[in-house]
């Protein structure tokens, strides 16, 4: 299965990408850099709330109510006639509730890597988020997924599935570079300098990012 990463660097990840930065009133490739380290992060903050058993039934019934009427279907409208207040105001739930009070300072943080402000890339995740849990509803009705023990190797999946070499370099370290599990605190020491790792991931996102 490919990975998330993956999905941004397809003709689906170009459309979303372009349509994202066009709704938001931000620069492509800004938005690309911003999408690109938010989604891992999103997605892991997802497993770590689903290592629990009402967090995983809580992730499924959110990714099954997704299915049936699924933002991926009509991207066009979606970006066409202007992004709807009532996905942004789902992306803000989304976000609240997948990343609580961290939810400041990863905007923050991916603001500064990708030459953002804040205030744009809350605006970026406010869309993004519905978008990745329209992803997640398409994943898991291909891999017939639909009781919540299954959330977890669903998003560990897509995590782990990117092809390229740096990628998976990257995913790997952002995800949790010393092993301690909280995943926003190293990204907010790696992208900073603050990491002891060699090769941490403020290179690693220099390599992807020109930064």
């Amino acid at each position: 299965m490919s990975g998330i990463l993956d999905l941004l660097s397809s003709d689906l990840g170009k459309s979303i990408i372009s349509g994202v930065a066009g709704s938001t009133g931000n620069d492509t490739n800004k938005t690309a850099s911003a999408l690109t380290m938010a989604l891992p992060v999103l997605m892991k903050a997802m497993q770590r709330n689903a290592a629990t058993p009402e967090g995983a039934a809580g992730l499924m019934g959110a990714i099954q109510s997704k299915q049936d009427n699924n933002i991926l279907d009509n991207l066009g409208d979606l970006f066409n006639g202007g992004v709807d207040d009532a996905v942004k105001t789902d992306g803000e739930k989304i976000l609240g509730h997948v990343l609580g009070a961290k939810q400041s300072g990863v905007e923050q943080i991916i603001g500064q890597k990708s030459g953002l402000d804040a205030g744009s890339v809350a605006s970026i995740l406010k869309v993004a988020a519905p978008i990745l849990m329209g992803v997640l509803g398409n994943q898991a009705k291909q891999q017939n997924v639909s009781a919540s023990n299954g959330v977890g190797d669903l998003l560990g999946g897509l995590l782990g599935g990117s092809s390229a070499g740096k990628e998976q370099n990257f995913l790997e370290s952002i995800l949790d570079a010393d092993g301690d599990g909280s995943v926003v605190d190293d990204v907010a020491g790696m992208v900073l300098g603050g990491s002891n790792k060699s090769g941490g991931i403020g290179g690693l996102l220099g390599v992807l990012f020109g930064k």
